[in-house]
Order: structure tokens, then sequence, then C-alpha cells
């Protein structure tokens, strides 16, 4: 379980993160909602280690395990997959580049180039194309096939749904639920407040750093108003 307490983040003397206190389960996938600056990603940054802020004050925890401190690629081994907003692949690689970049195309343990494409067979069939010439649901496919090829025993996922059509939108909803199936746990940041609530159990909502709205999300879809005031959408 990833259990996030208390936690306060700053960069500078710019107080981000606010007493934040979530937690992710196995096989849950928890969205957590905001508005643009309410520090969703600063969040994400705090966990993982990536580009982190310049001070973190409470405690982060995988599996009963300190998070805070340690350099990222250490937090990656813990099983902690990470989908950065943006995808950020390498143009130049193909398909099969990225996913063996970081597991040999031999491995038969865990998440195999095999059973990668198996999930994911319009990477297959695109298994030649470099970065630079996929769509943006294709993209946002490789980005998540690649994580998995660490073997995460839980994802981050930093706006996955941006810049896509409803249409891709609604297959990267039936991705995540696939992966819940597989006993993965997710921790969706987004701002797409309809996709989350089809796709999550439980939400959290962002405002100013501090949460101010949780709960199971069938709680959520019955009475949208309790969010409406906070995301601006209606």
């Amino acid at each position: 379980m990833l259990e996030v307490s208390e936690v306060n983040s700053f960069y500078g003397e710019a107080h981000v993160l606010n007493d934040l206190s979530l937690s992710v389960g196995k096989g849950e996938i928890v969205a957590l909602l905001g508005r643009n600056g309410m520090g969703k990603t600063t969040l994400i940054r705090s966990i993982m280690g990536v580009k982190p802020p310049s001070r973190v004050i409470g405690s982060i925890k995988w599996n009963g395990e300190e998070l805070i401190g340690l350099p990222s690629f250490e937090v990656a081994r813990k099983g902690i997959g990470y989908v950065p907003q943006g995808r950020r692949l390498f143009p130049s690689l193909t398909v099969t580049e990225h996913l063996t970049v970081l597991k040999p195309a031999h491995e038969k343990t865990g998440w195999t180039f095999e059973k990668a494409f198996d999930f994911f067979p319009r990477l297959a069939e695109r298994r030649q194309n470099r970065g630079d010439q996929l769509s943006g649901g294709e993209r946002q496919m490789l980005a998540i096939a690649r994580t998995l090829m660490t073997d995460p025993n839980i994802i981050l996922m930093d706006e996955p749904s941006e810049g896509l059509a409803p249409v891709m939108v609604r297959h990267l909803e039936k991705i995540m639920a696939e992966l819940r199936g597989e006993g993965l746990g997710i921790l969706l940041v987004e701002q797409n407040l309809y996709s989350a609530l089809d796709v999550s159990d439980r939400l959290y909502v962002l405002e100013t750093g501090r949460v101010v709205h949780s709960d199971v999300t069938a709680n959520v879809a019955a009475n949208l108003d309790s969010l409406t005031q906070y995301l601006g959408v209606h």
C-alpha cells in the first residue's frame, strides 16, 4: 500500500502541499482531481523523487518503507511505476526499442516483451515505428507499456487523458480497468472529472495543496454538486 501522511512540499518559500494525506491499496484505482496549479504534479514528484520539491516534510511510505529522500531510481526499484504527463517518449526510438531499453526481449519473467504486445495489440502492429510516428493514443499506450516493463506493483499516472479524443479516453479507461484486474494499484492524476468517475474506486480533490474532498466514487457520482464547486465543471 502507498500511504501519504501529512505531507508538506515546498519550492523555495512557496508552500505547495499542505498536510496532504491519501492512500492507494493493491488493485485499487484512486483518482486525484483538481484544477491546474493545485499541487497534483507536485505530489507525484514528491513520491517519485523526479524533479522533487526543494523540501518535503511528512511521510510517504510504500509497504511500510519510507520513500522521502530516496533517489528516483530507488523508488522505481521498489515497484513504483510512473507514466509522466506528456508521455516523454524518445522520438527517434521505435516501439520495440522503447520496450526493450529497460528489459531485454528474451526475458521471460514479469511483464515480458510478448505480454506487452498481447496487452497492446496496436503497439505490436506499430512495433517498428518511431515515437514521433505514433498517434496521441498510441504514444499513451507506449508510455504505459514502457512503465509496465519495470514490473511495477503500483503506477502513478499524471494526466493520461490529456489531449486524447473521447474514443481514446474510453480505451484508456478500459486499459486501466484491466491493469486493476492484474492486481496493480493506480494513482490517477486527472482533470477529466467524468473519466475519473468512470474508472476510479475512490477519489480525492485538491485545492491549493489541500485535500478538500474525499470519498468512494460511487457516492460522488450520485452527488456531483459536491465536486463541481472545486473543479469548475458543470
